[in-house]
């Protein structure tokens, strides 16, 4: 599908901005040097327009240009549903590339009445849809892949026995080849697949042996549009669900009925897990009213589990939410989201792993209360102690952050330092006075200073360096102060004096 990024935008597009078809339009994507052209549509070929164009070239030369932002990703999307939709004519399809379609209609097309009728079935119908299509069917995937693109005409047919005839006068790049390799087969005078299949397969294998992949090595890509090295096309099929289903002989309600539904699913649901060596994240129990409607509720574990005891007691929490309405006749649970694992952790003993119940007792608080109120210190790369840690969601799994030696730290730290005034008993002293939230501290103790820079990367180049204290007063409490700033630094006024944390 040769225009498919501009057809699906004009497609999507509603409003004026997408244009008359006789309106020069682009779509334009980052490139290196400014946007340039990703598509455009016939107008904008008339005048003279091309991919990869820059888009200030393009706007200087056609002013009534229309540019609009392409969007790769809704593209993709798109063409992926596009693939799906094309189950019609054969189970396997999958998108290839920015603007293809592979199919493989082995076996499927006598039920169209022939390949020929099969294609022009399908021309028909994208064409309907408002899509330009090229087709071709061939006995190999490269064949078809490269008939498609490279061959006259919209719709091609190759027969077994006829690939070298119809691969003859097409370029290099039709072997899918990138472009360095294509750059360099036109170079050595090698213009088409006719010429390059003529080249002694032993020369070709030395001067391109040191390109593994194939999309480089015109060996491989011979091979496999020949038919002499298998390609089979792997369908973007989806994976079966794991869902347990039970259907009710009459309507029920009420969160004693419905937990009895789910012990029965879950029931059901736990040995397919088991057998299959998974362990759900990710758990929704759906119910499926008399009136039509359906409600549904989900409930997420921390550490990948199929213990039907431990997930029963999470969705106890969360039926009331369910919405019975008259009463539900069918109910189903499915498996949102599951990891592989192993048989749960038991210690030598053979006992369960401490590890495990703190996990459940996470995931039935979470349950209960919400992930947002369920948390756990994690560090973080900060020598600022303020930033070398951060509250997350309990059972959120933490990367491993390097050993380094750590300085003594007080018991509690403040969410952020707090003023305060301090006096010296020599200039530039040990503190000998904390006045700190109205209330005057005589300090016996004091040991330090620990010196902390700032972090140049995040902070700005007036940052002043810390110098933090240990004190204790006269009843003997203990703070964690520090001085912001030396006298005379070039980075502001006198040095300000801050409380960090308690110790007791």
């Amino acid at each position: 599908m040769p225009r498919f990024p501009i057809q699906r935008w004009r497609r999507r597009s509603a409003g004026p901005e997408a244009g008359e078809e006789d309106t020069p339009l682009v779509l334009s994507a980052p490139g290196p040097h400014g946007p340039v052209i990703r598509d455009l549509n016939q107008a904008a070929v008339r005048e003279g327009l091309h991919r990869g164009g820059r888009v200030t070239d393009a706007k200087s030369r056609v002013p009534e240009l229309i540019v609009a932002e392409a969007d790769p990703a809704a593209d993709a999307a798109d063409l992926e549903r596009l693939a799906a939709w094309c189950r019609r004519w054969c189970p396997w399809t999958r998108a290839d590339g920015e603007d293809g379609l592979l199919l493989d209609t082995t076996g499927s097309d006598h039920l169209r009445g022939g390949e020929a009728a099969m294609l022009a079935e399908m021309l028909q119908t994208l064409a309907a849809a408002g899509l330009t299509a090229r087709l071709a069917v061939a006995p190999t995937l490269g064949t078809a892949w490269a008939l498609a693109r490279h061959a006259p005409g919209v719709m091609t047919l190759c027969k077994p026995g006829e690939t070298q005839q119809a691969f003859a006068a097409l370029p290099p790049q039709a072997l899918r080849l990138d472009g360095e390799t294509a750059l360099l087969l036109n170079r050595l005078g090698l213009k088409t697949i006719g010429a390059l299949a003529a080249v002694p397969r032993e020369a070709l294998m030395r001067r391109f042996r040191s390109r593994k992949a194939e999309w480089r090595n015109p060996v491989i890509r011979l091979d496999q549009a020949f038919g002499q090295l298998s390609e089979p096309l792997h369908p973007d099929l989806p994976e079966k669900p794991m869902r347990a289903l039970k259907r009710l002989v009459e309507p029920v309600g009420g969160v004693d009925n419905v937990t009895v539904i789910v012990n029965a699913l879950l029931d059901d649901l736990c040995p397919e897990l088991e057998r299959q060596g998974a362990g759900a994240r990710k758990l929704r129990l759906t119910g499926y009213r008399t009136d039509g409607g359906t409600s549904s509720v989900y409930v997420a574990v921390s550490r990948a589990s199929r213990e039907a005891d431990h997930l029963a007691k999470l969705f106890a929490h969360r039926i009331d939410r369910l919405d019975c309405g008259y009463g539900f006749d069918a109910m189903t649970l499915d498996v949102v989201a599951s990891d592989l694992m192993d048989s749960e952790a038991q210690d030598l003993e053979g006992k369960r792993a401490a590890s495990v119940d703190v996990t459940r007792l996470v995931d039935r608080l979470t349950a209960r209360l919400g992930p947002e109120a369920v948390l756990k210190p994690a560090a973080r790369g900060s020598h600022l102690p303020e930033r070398s840690e951060a509250y997350v969601f309990a059972g959120q799994v933490e990367t491993a952050m390097p050993d380094c030696p750590q300085k003594a730290r007080p018991l509690r730290l403040l969410n952020w330092p707090q003023e305060a005034q301090v006096l010296y008993a020599v200039p530039e002293g040990p503190p000998a006075r904390l006045v700190w939230q109205r209330r005057t501290r005589r300090l016996v103790r004091s040991e330090g200073p620990e010196r902390i820079a700032p972090e140049w990367w995040r902070e700005k180049s007036t940052t002043r360096l810390r110098d933090y204290y240990r004190v204790e007063d006269e009843t003997g409490r203990r703070y964690w102060i520090y001085r912001e700033g030396l006298p005379d630094d070039g980075r502001g006024g006198s040095p300000r004096w801050f409380v960090h944390g308690l110790d007791a």
